[in-house]
């Protein structure tokens, strides 16, 4: 039926009508207003969305074949038909070059989204989360920071280069436990823990970086909601202590190898020897500001995330001073082969401890003399106390946190002077008891 004046005047306000399709696409609509006013409308439908796009008013007293608006903007509805049919042609067209310009702003905001994602992808990807962290780490002056990067590069990037590559915010559990899980079956347990425990930290400074203003406002462009390391278990039987101290007879044998070395890994290794088997890490790193004529000062941030290293006072016996004054270099360092421009490594100095003493102990170790330190202290009755303070175990407690600034200096020289007096104690453990033949 075709559409007349009195068919519009007909109509209930207030609801879009359609009076009928329209080539190529769409439709002509119209709505009565409560004042009488009638309006036309093209509506059409793209990507599931529809919308309308307003033609004009009505005006009963133009022409009913007129196909033009009247100078009064008005429209017959022969003209309203010719309209929408003019904008469904458009339509087609801006369609088959990108979409209609009502959806324009759409589609932009679209095309956005997606390169935001992009970036996202590209640059906030797993590996760049283990590279912040480091440099986060090394900011901290954390020595971790060269283990932590060493591990992420041989455990992730070039083991998993595929999930290194992913956004750091859609790692899954799964993800982090198939890369245990390949460590484990290399039988690397402890390195597996490791790696748990270094992108654990990792995913909690992005995490935290929303709510601690201490940590780099980078983190929070990761756009990390929850850690997915978090629910993987560590294999506890891997983190163990060395329940392998060297022996008191082991650490005189020990302490009689590295007397005879005269040069700079003999004086290191007695340093660390008369010291109390400080942390090697933290020990390599003593420079020479920092030692004086009766102590030394090195700097132990073990346990201490986001706060500066604490201060570790050590005295410095005879035998100690002898032994620092075979180390002095005339640069920042004082354990270095260059002069004092950078320390010597951590696993140099174990190096150098396993190459003197060679076969001479069994199952030698360079970490097993802290341990070993500490027993024959503890067998010598100094006291629990004293040792936390002498081998910088944590101190806790809000009491010494917070109010106890005594350094121990008196207490701690009375330990390293007895450890000399017990490594310098003549004994017989360099006998063979031969057994009694019988028969």
């Amino acid at each position: 039926m075709a559409t007349t004046g009195q068919t519009l005047r007909n109509l209930k306000p207030g609801v879009f009508t359609t009076l009928q399709k329209v080539n190529p696409t769409g439709a002509l609509q119209v709505r009565k207003q409560a004042n009488g006013a009638i309006t036309f409308y093209w509506r059409y439908t793209m990507d599931g969305k529809s919308e309308r796009v307003v033609i004009g008013l009505y005006d009963p007293s133009a022409p009913p074949k007129k196909t033009e608006p009247t100078n009064a903007g008005g429209y017959s509805i022969l003209a309203a038909e010719r309209a929408a049919e003019k904008k469904a042609a458009e339509h087609h067209n801006y369609r088959n070059s990108g979409g209609w310009p009502a959806l324009q702003e759409q589609k932009h905001r679209e095309r956005k989204a997606a390169e935001i994602a992009k970036t996202a992808v590209e640059q906030f990807t797993l590996a760049r989360l283990c590279d912040e962290y480091c440099n986060y780490l090394k900011a901290l002056k954390r020595d971790a920071h060269r283990d932590a990067a060493s591990i992420f590069r041989l455990h992730i990037k070039e083991a998993w280069p595929a999930k290194a590559a992913m956004p750091a915010n859609s790692v899954e559990i799964d993800d982090v436990a198939d890369m245990m899980r390949r460590l484990h079956e290399q039988n690397k347990g402890r390195t597996a823990n490791k790696l748990r425990s270094y992108l654990r930290s990792a995913y909690q400074a992005a995490l935290s970086a929303r709510t601690k203003p201490d940590i780099p406002v980078l983190f929070k462009s990761f756009g990390v909601t929850a850690n997915p390391v978090a629910g993987v278990m560590p294999d506890e039987t891997q983190n163990r202590a060395d329940k392998r101290p060297l022996s008191e007879s082991e650490l005189r044998r020990y302490w009689r190898i590295i007397r005879g070395i005269h040069d700079l890994r003999g004086a290191a290794l007695r340093l660390h020897l008369l010291t109390g088997g400080q942390r090697i890490a933290q020990l390599v790193r003593l420079r020479n500001e920092h030692a004086g004529k009766r102590e030394i000062t090195i700097y132990d941030g073990k346990g201490r995330p986001g706060q500066e290293p604490r201060a570790h006072i050590l005295p410095l016996t005879d035998a100690a001073i002898e032994a620092i004054a075979g180390c002095r270099s005339d640069g920042i360092y004082a354990i270095s082969t260059d002069d004092g421009v950078t320390h010597v490594a951590p696993t140099t100095l174990s190096g150098w401890a396993a190459e003197i003493v060679g076969d001479k102990i069994a199952d030698f170790q360079l970490k097993r003399v802290r341990s070993g330190i500490e027993t024959i202290l503890a067998s010598a009755g100094v006291s629990t106390d004293t040792r936390g303070r002498l081998l910088s175990h944590g101190i806790a407690g809000v009491q010494n946190r917070n109010y106890n600034a005594y350094d121990y200096i008196n207490e701690k020289r009375a330990a390293l002077e007895t450890l000399f007096m017990l490594l310098e104690r003549k004994t017989t453990d360099n006998v063979t008891t031969l057994k009694r033949r019988t028969g």
